[in-house]
């Protein structure tokens, strides 16, 4: 059996049926009174804020700061002749080159189109394979945004009205580099309280930036081998990688916060040491792929059918995957992206 077929096969058999009423549409106030399970050998249920306790002094906890842009945009078309002026939905991906983005629109617009942003003119200039836009915007749209734009939250979620909550709380504590699309969602269970008490236990911490994209939650069609991942923007500083290297040459466990993590240490690893640096990376992790470099993941629950569940598979084992998801469901936990959460260990 090939990899691909195996990874189906895997897909398959931890696919289940998730109740509505289990999406979770509001995140836990406080942030970290959410539930946390901990699949070992067997499986804990214990509550996030319980987290110091679990981990080590010396372990090393690495976050993504990347934070999310007002990115969902309602566009119109220009009037002419009396006609025309209809709205477009933007969803802005990310900066291709200076002012020019990838964007999904709906409906969709042909090539030599224009479009209106509030006040700011853009001309769709390509299409992408993956059927996105490319619109090169007069101004730099990025200095517009948070008076335009409203954060593009997951469909499942029922937003409301009210951006300003979404703003705040569908972003974590640390979020710094302007960039993603959907929140790296397992650090939102994170206080400003819950990492100094962290701190206090001398857990010490480390930040990488991947920008999260739109396909980061695309459901796999067909076969695993025909997925196509979509490119994502990361960077490692010297100083995280000189944090990540020591750690493990001391002995000490490096923690994941986040699939997006995993995959931006996964694309900075040379065989040997996580290397400094910056680009594009379309890593899939799927069941067979080694995990080189974290030793516990942090992560939410996931869609079925998602690379994310490939993923965490490849990283605990399906075994484990599948007992924690059996779990979750019967124990009334909250899934996907405003939910619980999961401490994984690594399998090797």
């Amino acid at each position: 059996m090939g990899a691909s077929e195996s990874a189906d096969a895997v897909l398959t058999r931890l696919n289940f049926e998730l109740p509505e009423a289990r999406i979770a549409q509001t995140g836990a106030e406080p942030r970290d009174s959410s539930k946390l399970m901990v699949v070992r050998e067997s499986v804990q249920h214990r509550i996030f804020n319980e987290l110091p306790g679990l981990l080590r002094p010396g372990d090393l906890l690495v976050f993504n700061q990347s934070r999310v842009i007002p990115a969902r945009v309602m566009a119109r078309k220009p009037v002419r002749g009396g006609q025309g002026g209809g709205m477009i939905e933007v969803l802005l991906l990310r900066e291709e080159e200076a002012n020019v983005w990838s964007a999904y629109l709906k409906p969709a617009r042909r090539a030599g189109n224009e479009l209106w942003l509030g006040e700011h003119r853009a001309e769709v200039v390509g299409v992408l394979d993956d059927g996105a836009r490319l619109l090169r915007f007069e101004a730099d749209i990025k200095l517009y945004l948070d008076g335009i734009g409203r954060l593009p939250l997951p469909p499942y979620i029922a937003a409301g009205d009210d951006d300003r909550v979404w703003r705040e709380r569908y972003q974590t504590v640390y979020a710094r580099d302007d960039g993603s699309v959907a929140a790296p969602t397992a650090g939102l269970h994170f206080t400003p309280e819950l990492l100094s008490r962290l701190d206090e236990r001398g857990i010490e911490r480390a930040s990488v930036t991947l920008h999260v994209g739109a396909g980061t939650f695309k459901p796999v069609q067909g076969s695993v081998a025909d997925h196509v991942m979509h490119a994502e923007r990361y960077s490692v500083t010297p100083e995280t990688a000189t944090a990540i290297n020591r750690a493990r040459a001391d002995g000490r466990r490096v923690v994941a916060v986040g699939t997006t993590t995993v995959r931006t240490l996964e694309s900075a690893w040379d065989g040997s040491v996580v290397q400094p640096g910056e680009g594009d990376t379309r890593i899939f992790i799927t069941p067979g792929t080694p995990v080189n470099v974290p030793d516990l993941l942090i992560t939410n629950l996931h869609l079925p059918g998602s690379t994310l569940m490939l993923l965490v598979a490849a990283f605990a084992g399906e075994a484990k995957i599948k007992a924690a998801y059996d779990a979750a469901l019967a124990g009334e936990y909250r899934f996907y992206s405003l939910g619980d959460a999961m401490l994984l260990e690594n399998q090797r």
